[in-house]
């Protein structure tokens, strides 16, 4: 049986339609599922829309419509750019399923009915548009200090739950799980600068609007935005307080719950929590991925500088956006996004790296033996190098992947395509093709070439899924070994051009 791995994004806000930094947690998850499936694991990859609260009343109240009929309209709309990215998603949940409200309302039930949720009143300083209480001390210049935001004095019957119960557990297991928590910097903020302060009770009703889950035992009550979104991560997998699924227990724990580095507290604080109170185990890693942000800071609809990938992809093609998202953020910190960087990507490395060396190698081979290669062996001291790397991509790759390291498993490809390009240099296959003598040579050579290609897209899949596949088309192979495979027989298609360069102005 295949080892099973279960992957999620952190659900969209049905607020707006997602801009380019958002569209950024999608395709890095989407990588991170097709290497694990390319590695032989039986992955299951969920997202989707988080959909109640009041900041989705209040826009749908300026809009005219029903809150149902707004987050229908931005649901459809976040999961046509998720297929415009070609993610390889598995489910798109959404918090207005059915299935979901009705176990949302179980969780409650049992959270209360165990002592871990009780009635009591907030008073409190509310940031509407992130759905958060303050309190005084947490503001950062009288503003909410996750968006910089004014902030509203609330007061209002709520239910809450215990999480000063669960502190000391949570701090314990943090700190025996190292890996829980990733990358460093995010797990010593949350410990630091949160849990060691003391974790105050959690707000998880409202009765001041009604676009939420009712509480099926105090229907003036409706559940509070994380306990209902947090909980998808169970609800849509089988899990269910009166009897879990087998499915549920197949899938669960998570192997990685993929999030945006502004609600890592939630993940790793509140989400353990409720995890705790169900007697459920804990996800076995939180990765707070960096920002993709503007050069002047970022996105904001009030800067003007906000970009849609369905924009780009229009533009530029959905694997070069693929490219620059995967390869331009760093592991740890924010990511700048420019055209001008985009631009020069798709030239430098794209078109110049990958595309001329797949067209020259093809077009080579169908010049000097009609597009049919085989491996006659003769060999060069020039060849090992080459050889070499291609069969250590493969580890290479596996290290980087495992720690999440995205861009620099692009870049391990891309040492291979670097040297493939100087291979061509070295062995100069065009004064080879003068001398009869040295045809064998010459297809030695065209084969090890092809077959560095090959495996180059057969790793390259992950990230640039559409032009992965046009190489192995073009290679006319189904071969997904991954080291040098000494025995194909190659009979190539037409090349075509993979990237077209773009003409930047001066």
């Amino acid at each position: 049986m295949k080892e099973k791995y279960y992957i999620t994004t952190a659900i969209a806000y049905t607020s707006a339609k997602p801009h380019i930094g958002n569209t950024y947690e999608i395709v890095l998850a989407d990588s991170i599922a097709r290497y694990k499936r390319l590695m032989g694991f039986d992955v299951y990859f969920q997202t989707g829309t988080d959909e109640h609260g009041e900041k989705i009343e209040l826009k749908a109240k300026e809009a005219g419509v029903t809150p149902k009929e707004y987050v229908d309209k931005v649901s459809k709309e976040i999961k046509n750019i998720w297929d415009i990215m070609n993610t390889s998603y598995d489910k798109f949940v959404r918090t207005t399923d059915e299935n979901h409200e009705k176990i949302v309302q179980k969780i409650f039930k049992k959270m209360y009915d165990k002592g871990d949720i009780y009635l009591g009143e907030y008073k409190g300083l509310y940031c509407t548009p992130c759905e958060s209480f303050w309190t005084e001390s947490q503001l950062v210049q009288g503003k909410c200090p996750d968006c910089g935001r004014e902030v509203q004095e609330k007061k209002e019957e709520a239910y809450f739950f215990k999480l000063s119960k669960y502190q000391d557990k949570l701090i314990e297991y943090i700190e025996n799980h190292p890996e829980f928590i990733q990358p460093e910097s995010r797990k010593n903020e949350m410990i630091n600068n949160f849990i060691k302060l003391g974790l105050q009770d959690l707000c998880v009703s409202r009765t001041s609007f009604d676009w939420g889950i009712p509480v099926d035992f105090d229907k003036k009550h409706v559940v509070y935005v994380w306990l209902d979104a947090l909980t998808n991560y169970i609800t849509n997998i089988g899990y269910d307080p009166d009897g879990s699924s087998e499915e549920f227990n197949s899938w669960w724990p998570a192997d990685l719950h993929l999030i945006g580095k502004d609600i890592i507290r939630f993940h790793t604080i509140y989400w353990p929590c409720f995890l705790m109170s169900l007697d459920l185990p804990l996800p076995k890693q939180v990765f707070g991925h960096p920002w993709l942000i503007m050069a002047d800071g970022k996105m904001s609809k009030s800067k003007g500088n906000v970009i849609y990938a369905d924009d780009l992809v229009n533009e530029y093609g959905v694997d070069a956006v693929r490219y620059y998202l995967l390869h331009e953020i760093p592991f740890a910190s924010d990511g700048i996004f420019t055209k001008e960087l985009l631009e020069e990507r798709i030239n430098g490395d794209l078109v110049n790296i990958l595309g001329n060396l797949v067209n020259r190698t093809i077009s080579m081979a169908k010049k000097y033996f009609n597009s049919h290669i085989e491996n006659k062996s003769i060999k060069d001291n020039v060849d090992e190098e080459l050889l070499t790397l291609v069969n250590e991509l493969s580890s290479k790759l596996e290290e980087k992947m495992n720690n999440l390291e995205i861009g620099a498993s692009i870049d391990c490809i891309f040492e291979v395509l670097r040297r493939s390009n100087k291979y061509i240099d070295e062995t100069t296959p065009w004064i080879l093709a003068k001398e009869e003598s040295k045809k064998d040579r010459l297809e030695t050579v065209l084969y090890n070439l092809l077959e560095a290609i090959r495996v180059c897209a057969v790793f390259l899949y992950p990230y640039l899924p559409t032009t992965s596949e046009n190489i192995m088309k073009q290679l006319n192979t189904k071969d997904e070994i991954f080291v040098f495979n000494e025995n194909t027989i190659y009979d190539l298609n037409e090349p075509e051009i993979l990237f077209q360069r773009i003409e930047i102005e001066k």
